[in-house]
């Protein structure tokens, strides 16, 4: 973002800083759409280019180096589609994650058992090793919430979520209790859409949303259905009109109290 930000400052487009450089087009642009580990030399260059001095240029390094730390997803780049390893990236850079669920229970909020049955149903052609990765890589995302300074969250799921038995009665009751435990904490909102507020916008699909501390980061639209994965930091009118539709949900929602209510009868019934 900073080196996007010093380029369009300095008036140069993709394109002629290639060519200014010799380097190809694509290398401009994956390092600035962050799939790359940039070099530190490289980052020196670009910002001579751009004519950036002072002190941000101590600051903009400062930042590439410890954009060469791995997080622990690298270890699983080849299990995870790379929107996924993209969304993680984002994920532990997030000051709020929004979500919307129409059908299942969102992957952070998932126990181990119900996302175990969840991926075997939906990757069940996959091998077992891999299934097992894929649980390994949804837990470990759950470690977010441990942060010492972990994001605001709100998710909102449409009632069949929770109502959809996963894995049988025992395995639902316990994914209904984390649930109730997980709205306890201070930063996590859940809250229900009822079946009784009809037809919604929500059915359209589920959807995600990442919001950073920093207000020159865009924010992140991350969409997963069944023609794949899209995430990104360029959609900024679409980011709008989801986050729009999030709100109405929320409104129509039974809130973060009816929503215990719901859930703890739920589990009860079980």
């Amino acid at each position: 973002m900073e080196l996007r930000a010093a380029r369009e400052a300095a008036g140069l487009t993709q394109e002629q800083t290639a060519q200014e450089l010799e380097w190809s087009l694509s290398k401009i642009i994956r390092i600035e759409a962050g799939t790359v580990r940039v070099a530190v030399t490289d980052v020196r260059v670009l910002l001579q280019t751009y004519g950036v001095t002072g002190e941000r240029v101590d600051n903009i390094l400062t930042l590439a180096r410890a954009a060469r730390e791995q997080g622990w997803w690298h270890a699983y780049r080849k299990v995870v589609s790379q929107q996924l390893f993209e969304l993680i990236g984002y994920e532990s850079a997030a000051s709020v994650i929004r979500q919307f669920e129409p059908l299942i229970v969102p992957g952070l909020l998932q126990t181990s058992a119900y996302a175990r049955e969840i991926l075997f149903q939906l990757r069940g052609e996959e091998s077992a090793d891999k299934i097992d990765d894929l649980v390994d890589v949804r837990i470990r995302r759950q470690e977010i919430f441990e942060r010492p300074d972990p994001p605001q969250f709100f998710y909102v799921l449409d009632e069949s979520a929770v109502h959809r038995l996963v894995g049988g009665t025992a395995m639902m009751r316990a994914q209904l209790a984390h649930l109730l435990e997980m709205a306890k904490q201070p930063n996590v909102t859940i809250e229900i859409v009822p079946f009784n507020a009809g037809a919604h916008a929500g059915l359209a699909g589920s959807f995600h949303m990442l919001d950073f501390a920093a207000p020159e980061d865009d924010p992140v639209l991350y969409l997963e259905g069944v023609q794949g994965e899209i995430v990104g930091r360029d959609f900024r009118e679409d980011f709008v009109r989801y986050r729009e539709r999030f709100e109405l949900l929320r409104g129509m929602s039974l809130g973060p109290e009816g929503t215990a209510v719901l859930l703890s009868g739920l589990a009860e019934k079980l």
